[in-house]
């Protein structure tokens, strides 16, 4: 290449890399506002992740179209203009999507069908001009038919890796200082420099394209190192089914990883940060080799069917090699916690080197760095024109693309909750041997393929079922331990010293049993003793039922509605009473008044028009990934417009920042230490009431005198709690949420 050609490469690394960076940023923020709309829940997410996909695959299609009609320094100008008009939706974006369509427009989300339309068509406009980007690029710098391994392979690695930075930004550094707004416009002006840059790039291919007597000819690739031929049909089916099964793994790594490392909010965008990592230095190191290639057809298939073998056989050793190997010994022991590592708070370096380093990558580097290798090997095979080159990028993106959006759906939406993590793993790992088969079709039996597919077929039938794969992530063996999963979560039960039962949603412990006088039921009891005749109740969060079992302690309360995300941990609580003697639990099993329901809860109470006389958010960790739902100005906002006449709402404080945004709503706040209960009407302060509701034969036969005298104890320390003005930056808002994010104070 030449030297000012290399100089067009630079310059076009640094735009690709800042668009990338803006495009994870984009993705993190619009996602999380977005979920506000039809809840965090895997069906929201997936169909959510979808539409952002289904959008770089209509303008990786679109791109590939239209950037064939223009010169280089003509598609070079185009890019610019797409940087420019994704900078200009982002800086409306959050306006759109949250002063808008969510706080004004609720309504349009009802239906789930409506929903899933709208986040398409919400995310249709800035996601097309994201997927025509790299088309354009390409037309605009791709010069040798024969380089083009190298210069494709370059421009996704680089962008790959400003994705990767983007992600890892995002939840440490933009979101903790600037909230979700602010990130939103650090990415503005990321596109803004890359849309500059690209202008730069295009003059200097147009002063290139003067000096010469024309725009050069596509150059034949040198003798003995021509590809061979397939059909371009051939390899869009196949990225389509490589994108399919990228896509699956992804949402299996994370569903793994969420639950191996008890996530907080931290957690998603570091590992998404690590993953992309990955592909991008994958296809960084495979570009400049892509050019020798031969063979890119076998190497290809040999490169997917690497993935899902690696997949497949780490699944199988998690599970099987036994607990006291170095390394695992101490994940396993890390598995048996409660609580875990408090990545952004703790200090903890060997938490961090074996959670955040060890782990995933063992788990997804390789995977992902052959994913990455693979993107240059296929450029390398289907081009032989500069001109066409920026259509066929474009088509095996939006085929590549489509899968991805066949994956996202069919794994979150379908095969999670028929087949399990590895019941979904084994399907994958059925279509590698699609990649096999073909590599069999065109090349014969050769060692490598015969290797491979040895190995599909082994895993095939030797992965794990669920129970022993997930009792192994909760460290815990085959016992007396209860493990369920679906699409909405991963729940184990598992029993400690003392009859203790733990019960953990995605690998963090949710309460236990049995029910006693701990702080569940404190937040159950309290505010349920506090109103005077509290009839109707809602409660955000099940856990073991602890908390939803005390607010029914009054016999004035006629019905306790739960909402819980978490589908399994109803099942699981009814199988352990058959197993058990817990009366308690017993009790709440069986009590009428009780009613669980599958839901968001936050979404679920702004989608119904009932009003309540008490309404409770159970305790939830600050760092645990989107608890700023539960703990911002808004939801306590929309909580109190669901509250009757003289209603009141508990939460539980863990941070002076929750105590400071409840109070900024309710007017009237008794604060119990930790337990708040608030209230849009006077809250008077009548201990001795209190005392003889709880002292009443009813309540007291319900809760025990043991779980009744530490009630009393906490209504005794109650206090008012006044607060004065108070400036934004001790709030937590949803979009900024501060507390989940560790965000400064001041």
């Amino acid at each position: 290449m030449s030297g000012a050609l290399r100089l067009d490469l630079v310059i076009a690394g640094l735009a690709f890399f800042l668009s990338g960076i803006a495009a994870l940023v984009y993705q993190v923020a619009w996602q999380r506002i977005l979920a506000l709309h039809t809840g965090v829940g895997i069906y929201s997410i997936a169909v959510i992740v979808a539409s952002f996909m289904a959008g770089l695959g209509a303008g990786s299609h679109l791109g590939g179209v239209l950037s064939t009609r223009r010169t280089p320094a003509r598609a070079l100008r185009a890019f610019a203009f797409l940087e420019l008009g994704i900078a200009a939706f982002g800086a409306v974006s959050c306006s759109l999507y949250y002063d808008l369509l969510y706080a004004r427009a609720s309504w349009l989300y009802a239906s789930p069908l409506r929903a899933g339309i709208l986040h398409f068509l919400a995310l249709l406009l800035p996601t097309t001009l994201m997927g025509m980007s790299l088309p354009f690029l390409v037309r605009g710098l791709l010069r040798e038919a024969n380089h083009a391994g190298r210069t494709v392979g370059y421009l996704y690695g680089v962008n790959t890796l400003g994705a990767s930075l983007g992600a890892l930004l995002t939840p440490w550094l933009l979101v903790p200082h600037v909230g979700i707004r602010g990130a939103v416009f650090a990415a503005v002006g990321g596109n803004l420099l890359a849309a500059a840059s690209a202008l730069v790039i295009a003059r200097l291919v147009a002063v290139q394209a003067q000096k010469a007597t024309g725009e050069p000819a596509a150059l034949p690739a040198p003798a003995g190192e021509a590809p061979e031929p397939r059909p371009f049909a051939l390899w869009m089916s196949l990225y389509a089914l490589s994108g399919f099964c990228a896509l699956s793994l992804e949402i299996l790594w994370f569903r793994i990883v969420d639950v191996a490392v008890k996530s907080s909010a931290f957690t998603f965008g570091t590992v998404l940060a690590l993953y992309l990592l990955g592909m991008g230095s994958g296809a960084l190191l495979g570009a400049p080799r892509a050019d020798r290639l031969k063979r890119p057809l076998l190497v290809f298939l040999g490169l997917q069917c690497s993935i899902l073998v690696w997949s497949g056989t780490i699944v199988l050793l998690l599970a099987r090699l036994p607990p006291d190997l170095p390394a695992l010994d101490w994940l396993y022991g890390y598995w048996q916690t409660a609580r875990g590592f408090r990545l952004g708070v703790a200090s903890d370096p060997d938490a961090f080197f074996y959670l955040y380093g060890v782990f995933p990558a063992i788990l997804f580097g390789p995977p992902t760095l052959l994913m990455g290798l693979s993107f240059p090997v296929l450029q390398r095979a289907v081009h032989d024109d500069p001109a066409t080159g920026g259509r066929k990028v474009g088509f095996l993106q939006a085929a590549n693309i489509a899968g991805c959006v066949a994956g996202s759906l069919l794994v979150g939406l379908v095969l999670l909750e028929g087949l399990g993590t590895t019941g979904t793993l084994r399907l994958l790992l059925a279509c590698g041997l699609v990649f096999a088969a073909t590599g069999f079709r065109h090349y014969g039996p050769r060692p490598a393929l015969l290797a491979l597919t040895a190995g599909l077929l082994l895993l095939l039938f030797g992965l794990p079922g669920q129970r022993p794969f997930w009792l192994r992530l909760h460290g815990q063996g085959e016992g007396s331990a209860l493990v369920a999963e679906d699409a909405t979560s991963v729940v184990a039960v598992t029993r400690r010293e003392g009859g203790v039962w733990f019960v953990f949603v995605n690998g963090k412990s949710h309460s236990v049993l049995p029910y006693g006088g701990g702080e569940h039921t404190l937040l159950g009891a309290v505010p349920a003793v506090i109103h005077p005749d509290p009839r109707d109740v809602a409660i955000i969060g099940l856990g073991s039922g602890n908390t939803a079992w005390a607010a029914a302690c009054r016999p004035q309360t006629q019905a306790v509605t739960v909402f819980e995300i978490a589908a399994p941990q109803l099942r699981l609580l009814r199988e352990l009473d058959r197993r058990e003697d817990l009366p308690r639990l017993r009790r709440f099993l069986e009590d009428p008044r009780i009613r669980v329901v599958v839901a968001d809860g936050r979404n679920a109470l702004e989608r119904d028009d009932r009003l309540y006389d008490l309404i409770e958010a159970d305790a939830l960790w600050p760092l645990t990934a989107y608890s700023g739902n539960l703990y911002s100005e808004e939801f306590f906002s929309r909580c109190a417009r669901r509250l009757k006449p003289g209603g009141v709402m508990c939460t539980w404080a863990p941070t002076t920042r929750v105590l400071d945004t409840f109070a900024r709503v309710f007017p009237h706040v008794i604060d119990t230490g930790a337990i708040l209960v608030g209230g849009r009407d006077p809250l008077p302060l009548d201990v001795e009431a209190w005392t003889s509701r709880v002292q009443s034969p009813g309540v007291l036969d319900y809760l025990g005198t043991s779980a009744a005298r530490s009630v009393l104890k906490a209504l005794r320390r109650a206090k008012p709690h006044y607060v004065g003005y108070l400036p934004p930056n001790r709030l937590n808002r949803d979009l900024f949420p501060r507390d989940e994010f560790t965000g400064p104070s001041e």
